[in-house]
């Protein structure tokens, strides 16, 4: 049996991206029930920001119990770590996950960035693995250090990311299909391809270059059940990588299509040294805000929409059980 599919308990080795405000529970469960991962985001089913860890944790925990009540497939939660420390809101949304028993996480690492320890927080990693719950290792700069890192400190699934995808790009540059056989090829724990995977053909070729699955982001937001606006949606289904335009931005670089915003920091880019081109597209980005106002609100003229290259086989907007037999229809469990 697939060694993905196996370790989570699902009926594909496919793993749905986190998104950051790109997903709420009815999401997350359709993704589940249509035989993948499902995962809540960071805001998964908000439209506003906190600065409150505790109201961020019961935010969370909300979410859990919804998609409890919709599924009973296994499911996760993302947190966010760096290499040797964790932060309050990680912290808080940890006691949640062991409180209402949620059977995975991703954790998005940011390991290796800027110097960071390589892996995960040793303290959560030691936490998880005594509690039972399986653990998804995303970092935002892949390498073979760092999943060998990753490995060693005992997470069951590793995921390389190219430089396809969308969202935070990996300041390494390398693509998806560079960077999936160099990755599985250093460490003996499963590996997943992230980055420009869009249907079938995409899969079949992660898996040929030693993937044991796929994690799968930008495809799942032109979806019924995604909550993305729906002019986002439409706006993906008419575009291809042909119109999305690279700028450089915290912590490297980001990609989007075409909205007032984007040309603002592309101009940025044009114009300014490296380091002020970086420091004013962080500022115009907000975090993750813009992408909240681009892609979850539909505001094309002070958001941007960020996804990546596989959106050039997306021409439709279809129901997640679609897409995701689809794309999986060559898999053999």
């Amino acid at each position: 049996m697939n060694r993905v599919a196996s370790i989570l308990g699902i009926k594909y080795p496919f793993i749905q991206g986190a998104m950051s405000w790109l997903t709420d529970a009815k999401f997350v469960a359709a993704v589940s029930n249509a035989g993948g991962l499902g995962i809540l985001g960071p805001n998964a089913g908000q439209h506003s920001v906190t600065t409150s860890a505790d109201e961020t944790a019961e935010r969370m925990r909300d979410q859990i119990k919804q998609v409890q009540q919709l599924t009973d497939k296994p499911f996760a939660v993302t947190l966010i770590v760096t290499g040797s420390s964790t932060s309050i809101f990680t912290k808080k949304i940890l006691d949640v996950v062991l409180a209402e028993h949620v059977p995975a996480v991703l954790l998005n690492s940011l390991g290796g960035v800027a110097g960071a320890d390589f892996g995960v927080d040793p303290e959560t990693m030691a936490v998880l693995k005594g509690h039972g719950i399986k653990t998804v290792v995303r970092s935002l700069q892949p390498s073979i250090e760092d999943a060998q890192a990753v490995e060693k400190q005992g997470a069951d699934v590793y995921v390389a990311t190219g430089f396809d995808e969308g969202g935070t790009l990996p300041g390494g540059e390398i693509g998806s299909f560079a960077i999936m056989p160099m990755i599985a090829d250093a460490v003996k724990i499963p590996v997943l391809l992230a980055g420009g995977i869009g249907d079938a053909r995409t899969v079949n070729a992660a898996f040929a270059l030693g993937a044991e699955g796929v994690y799968v982001g930008s495809r799942l937001i032109p979806t019924v059940e995604n909550p993305a606006a729906e002019n986002v949606k439409q706006l993906i289904v008419d575009s291809t990588a042909e119109d999305l335009t690279l700028f450089r931005t915290v912590p490297d670089y980001y990609r989007s299509l075409p909205t007032k915003l984007r040309e603002q920091m592309i101009a940025n880019d044009k114009q300014l040294p490296r380091d002020e081109a970086v420091k004013a597209n962080g500022k115009l980005m907000g975090g993750t805000s813009g992408m909240r106002i681009g892609m979850l609100d539909g505001d094309l003229e002070h958001g941007y929409v960020s996804v990546g290259t596989g959106i050039s086989m997306v021409h439709a907007i279809q129901p997640v059980q679609e897409v995701i037999t689809d794309m999986m229809r060559d898999y053999k469990a």
